[in-house]
This record gives C-alpha cells, structure tokens and sequence, in this order.
C-alpha cells in the first residue's frame, strides 16, 4: 500500500486513481458519449473517431491507433491463443474475439443493428450508413464519409502521397501494410488457403471474396437494378453504367473509362506492351490475368460446370455467360437500336459499328480493327506465326477456323 501511495506523487494522480474504485467515470467522448475514468483511456479512445494511428507493428506494418490494440494484434504474429473456449474447444489470442465467439453458443447479441451484432464502437460508425450522417467531408471533390479516418484515406487520392515503394516492381503504395501484403505477390508466398478448393491467396481479403465463389454469397447489391456482386469494387464499377460517369481518360487519344484496370489494359495498345507469354503456344497477352486463364486451355482443366446441362469451363464468367443461354437474360442493350447481348464486352464490340471506331490499329501496316482479337489475327500475315498444325500432314495455320477446316480433309 505504502508503495502504491508513493506512486501516486500528486494530488490529481490520486484523485484519478480513486475513480477506478468508485466508479465514476468523469471523461466524456463527444463523438459517441462513451465515458473513461481516466482522461488518458480518453484521448487513446479519441484516435478511433480522428483516424490517427501512431502504433506500428514491426512485423507487418500495420498501425494501431492504441498501444492496447498494437499488444493483442502482434498475438496474430507469435501464434499464441490463450482463449480457449470450453464448449467447442475453439483457442484465440485476443480476448475481444473469444467473448464475441462465446455469443454463439448463449445467442447474446448485446449491440444489434437489424440482424448484424456488432461491438458498440463499430455499430456507432455502422448506424451512420443508415442515418446518412456523413460529416467528414473532403475539400477537393466533396464527397463525404462517416469517419474521419476514411476521409484520410481518401484525400491520398487527391494528393498522390505514396511514400511506400516496392523494391522489385516500383509500385509505391499510400500505406506500409498495403505494401507488405503486395510484397507477397513477389516472394510467391501465398498462406491464405481455400478450404473448399485449394486455392491460395497472398492476401486474407482475397480468399474472403474468392470464398464467396462457392458460398454463392453476394453482399454488394446495385439499388438501380437489383444486380448483386461479391465485391464492393464490382458494384461501384456496374454503378457507372447507370450514371455514364467515366473517370479515368487516355492522356493519349482521351478515351475515357469507367474502371482503371480498362484505361491500363487500353494504355498496352499505344505502347504495344504484351509481356506475359505462354510456354505452351507462345501466344502473348496484354494482363498476367489473362495468361494464367489461358493456361487452363493446355491443362485442361475445367472446374466450373453448369448444373443445366453438364458443360464444364475453365473460367466463372466463362460459366455466368453461358448459362445465359438457359435464362435467355440478355442484360446488356445497345441504346442505338435496341439490340441486347448476354455479355458486357459484346456489347462494347457491337456499339463499334455504329461509331465507326477502330482502336486497334497495326504497328506494321497501320490497318486498323474494331476487336483487339482480329488485330492479334492479322498480325500473323506479318510475322508468318502459325500456331496451329495439323497432327496428320504438318501443315500450319494462322487461324484454328482453318485448321478445322483443313482437318476436314483427311476425316472424309
């Protein structure tokens, strides 16, 4: 006792410490009411409401905007799980996950929100997604953001800070986690597995949305037409078919797009960049995306199936878009004449002959197509590839139409 009076050199110590026996809690939060006995545990609880976040961890980066949070997420690193619970036997590390665990087996749900329970500092911030309250507003393009810490994040945008590089590509990222977790796209590492598949991830969020592939699970809904997605970023790309908005222009002939990943892959048309080759056939793409589905072409390997009439694909979309055929939906409609396609890109296509447009143009002729696949055909005039050989007579075609058509020959 002596030693704990010693401690409390002053007055104002004393009478802080006195809180924590009594009870009263003195310090109010002004964002959400939340009050402390102490006025330190509230400027820690302050940084949850203003973003900042001044603890970081030295194995991955990620920071914390109290020491607290810091101490139980480096538990994620060291593997220790001191929680266990005694009806299922399921071991934690933090104390916080293994009582909302408990919640299961007694069916409590202390803080609820329609049918999500969540803890009350996050069903604070939840409850504004219904209410609208969105006071932190950006000065440069006026969007606005139910927490001061997604307003931060979102002006990086605007300014371009991205201090953190990586020393293999040179893709420089806003935050230190995000590039840890794109460092593992180099290093191969991949320790997110998909317990229904196989597959591995290098990074948790991407397991989670390829986990929804088999859940069938949709949470991303568009209130325009009812259409869902498995990840945010997919609706609010669908969203700018409705709105027209396209934000992202070719400085170079100022095409503009309504997703970034389109502007790149139409950017490789001016430069002519294919870096990505098969080992197989040689055949050369714009995006490693495409190079790594084209693979299942030579493997074989068709793990999507349709449960209308047993056909098998190498690829989901391949999968949606045929099982279109089934459904007659046809979603996508050409607003010059009323056309309507089962798939997005054949309707990109389509609209050509009504503009005229030609954006693939020949670097050797400067002969130009309406579809990037009739240029990768026609350029083989130039550089004589012929891929595909006839295993009866040797014979080498440019084109698989025509060594279809040669096969004919030797079968009648």
């Amino acid at each position: 006792m002596i030693g704990m009076l010693e401690s409390l050199q002053h007055e104002s110590d004393l009478l802080q410490h006195d809180q924590i026996h009594t009870g009263r809690k003195l310090y109010e939060c002004n964002e959400c009411r939340k009050t402390f006995s102490l006025k330190q545990n509230l400027i820690e609880h302050k940084k949850m409401h203003t973003g900042e976040k001044s603890h970081e961890c030295t194995e991955c980066g990620k920071m914390f905007s109290r020491v607290s949070s810091l101490t139980l997420h480096l538990r994620s690193h060291s593997g220790k799980k001191s929680y266990k619970c005694k009806k299922c036997g399921k071991a934690f590390s933090q104390k916080g996950e293994f009582l909302s665990h408990q919640k299961q087996h007694t069916g409590e749900k202390p803080y609820e929100c329609g049918k999500v329970s969540i803890q009350m500092p996050t069903l604070i911030t939840h409850q504004k997604n219904h209410t609208g309250n969105k006071p932190y507003v950006c000065k440069e393009c006026g969007k606005a953001f139910n927490s001061k810490s997604y307003l931060t994040e979102h002006e990086k945008i605007h300014t371009g800070e991205k201090p953190f590089e990586c020393n293999q590509c040179g893709r420089a990222f806003s935050q230190k986690q995000y590039l840890i977790k794109h460092q593992n796209i180099h290093s191969g590492k991949k320790p997110f597995k998909c317990n229904e598949c196989g597959k591995a991830f290098s990074q948790k969020e991407n397991l989670i949305i390829h986990q929804r592939i088999h859940t069938g699970e949709k949470p991303y809904e568009c209130k325009g037409c009812g259409k869902a997605f498995i990840q945010k970023s997919s609706l609010i790309r669908h969203q700018r078919s409705h709105t027209g908005e396209k934000p992202y222009t070719c400085k170079e002939c100022g095409k503009a797009f309504s997703g970034k990943s389109n502007l790149t892959e139409h950017e490789k048309i001016h430069i002519g960049e294919k870096p990505y080759k098969c080992n197989e056939c040689g055949t050369i793409f714009r995006q490693k995306q495409y190079l790594i589905k084209h693979h299942n072409i030579h493997t074989g390997e068709k793990p999507y199936e349709c449960n209308k009439c047993g056909k098998a694909f190498s690829r989901i979309t391949s999968l949606i878009v045929h099982v279109r055929i089934h459904t007659g939906d046809k979603p996508y409609e050409c607003k010059v004449c009323g056309k309507a396609f089962c798939q997005s890109s054949s309707l990109t296509v389509h609209m050509r002959s009504h503009t005229g447009e030609k954006p693939y143009g020949c670097n050797e002729c400067g002969k130009a197509f309406s579809q990037f696949s009739t240029l990768a055909l026609h350029m083989r005039i130039h550089t004589g590839e012929k891929p595909y050989q006839c295993g009866e007579c040797g014979k080498a075609f440019s084109q698989k139409s025509h060594h279809i058509r040669h096969q004919r020959i030797h079968t009648h």
